[in-house]
């Protein structure tokens, strides 16, 4: 599953109970077309902005269009995650510097612990104030804590 562009011309061959319908696409020179289910959809609090989601699971009994929206969804908070990760805690630029496999291994996970961590207490303070952990800045969440720890062994494990 792949999301395009809401302007490409994906013609409905036919439509399909769930609101998806199938389409055909083909490599650049119209060769050997290909199959496709559209999903097409609007999130709430995105205005009319059009998603449009291609699969070639064709079935919708095998997943109705509704569940495919959510799951994409879902994707993009992993997605989101793993750029907190990697762009904003760790740096772009920073290498891990373990010279063996178990010392790599080693700081990933205390990468992905700091990590829970910071979320942790994003979800604490979004209680407080009565939000969504979601409506919380992770890059504010770790410009406050690094601010407040000012020798990386200043608490003990």
């Amino acid at each position: 599953m792949w999301r395009t562009k809401s302007n490409i011309i994906l013609p409905v061959v036919e439509q399909l109970a769930d609101g998806s319908y199938l389409s055909q696409i083909t490599d650049r020179k119209g060769r050997d077309p290909i199959t496709v289910r559209v999903i097409e959809f609007r999130l709430k609090g995105q205005g009319s902005q059009l998603f449009r989601l291609v699969t070639t699971i064709t079935d919708p009994a095998q997943a109705p269009a509704a569940e495919l929206a959510a799951l994409y969804a879902q994707r993009w908070e992993i997605e989101s995650t793993l750029s907190e990760w990697k762009t904003y805690q760790r740096g772009r630029d920073v290498v891990l510097r373990s010279q063996s496999p178990d010392g790599v291994v080693q700081e990933i996970w205390a990468h992905l612990l700091v990590h829970h961590a910071l979320r942790g207490l994003m979800h604490d303070a979004a209680q407080q104030v009565g939000l969504g952990p979601d409506r919380m800045s992770f890059l504010n969440t770790l410009r406050i804590v690094r601010r407040q720890v000012t020798e990386p062994a200043a608490f003990p494990p």
